[in-house]
């Protein structure tokens, strides 16, 4: 999912690569996708430069993603136990 972070004046905007892209960021947001092992990843920092903003603003939009990604995990086992109910 496309995901956005906010911190301070920096913004970074995430978006899910292609297999075989490989991280494209700069210095900082690319610390931060590396050290969390995500492999294929296109980015996009707005607003302020500073490495501190721009690395809490990419833990932000991770925080988004996994929110995302557990309501999603939810509303797939909600699916489940509807259609499970029907049998």
């Amino acid at each position: 999912y496309k995901v956005t972070g906010k911190y301070g004046g920096a913004k970074v905007v995430i978006r899910p690569a292609g297999e075989g892209t490989g991280v494209i960021a700069g210095g900082a947001v690319r610390a931060v996708m590396e050290s969390a092992g995500i492999a294929d990843v296109l980015t996009k920092s707005i607003g302020s430069t500073n490495p501190l903003n721009l690395v809490r603003a990419t833990m932000e939009a991770l925080e988004e993603s996994k929110r995302i990604g557990e309501r999603s995990l939810l509303r797939s086992k909600d699916q489940i136990l509807i259609t499970n109910k029907g049998l």
